[in-house]
């Protein structure tokens, strides 16, 4: 059985662990190496990512491995969410924060160059549907070098109608598009071993659980 995806709790503020790395010294590490389809991918495709929390929100930080050109935005827009943002290189997280209701369920993504995209969803008669006007809050930024990315979010508890507490666990999955044409990769934390590449499978989800 898969171990939770941790989320420390931190007396740093909202705003310094979107970009303050000391910060991230107490934030257990997660490695994530599956494609969707549980198949390891190459190591330069390998992402980890961590979290920490505190009383105003939850801040995500993946560092992605980059072993081939970058496929992003040549024009990048920061000031609003970016739609189609799946179809380049990107990092996104889904949270559920009723884990006896997975069929509703937040997704945020990320890219190597800040742009960002927010939306809420619903599962209903087997039909997601998508809430485009949702606006979390959401902050994000970019760090690049020649061989990783790293990827940070802030995001306010409004963005979820709730907070955690210790010991509380949600439910989500964590995961990375990458490359481009019939070599384009799809990793995921929690695979969903779907015939095709499928992130949206509430249950698939696995465990995250907010700690002191």
């Amino acid at each position: 059985m898969t171990s939770p995806f941790q989320i420390s709790k931190s007396d740093a503020s909202l705003d310094s662990l979107l970009n303050d790395d000391s910060a991230w010294k107490s934030a257990s590490i997660l490695e994530i190496k599956t494609y969707w389809s549980g198949l390891v991918a190459p190591r330069h495709r390998h992402f980890t990512a961590a979290g920490l929390w505190n009383e105003y929100g939850i801040a995500i930080r993946f560092i992605a491995a980059q072993g081939e050109p970058r496929i992003v935005s040549r024009t990048p827009c920061l000031t609003e969410k970016t739609i189609g943002l799946w179809d380049r290189d990107v990092c996104e997280l889904f949270l559920a924060p009723d884990p006896q209701n997975t069929s509703r369920y937040f997704e945020f993504e990320l890219a190597p160059t800040g742009e960002w995209l927010d939306v809420a969803i619903n599962y209903e008669d087997s039909e997601r549907q998508s809430d485009w006007t949702y606006c979390s809050g959401m902050k994000t930024l970019s760090v690049n070098s020649e061989v990783e990315s790293v990827m940070t979010t802030t995001i306010p508890w409004t963005a979820f109608g709730q907070i955690p507490t210790v010991g509380s666990i949600w439910m989500g999955n964590l995961l990375r598009c990458v490359g481009e044409g019939l070599d384009r990769g799809y990793l995921a934390w929690m695979p969903t071993k779907t015939s095709e590449p499928n992130f949206h499978v509430p249950s698939a989800f696995g465990k995250i659980e907010f700690r002191d």
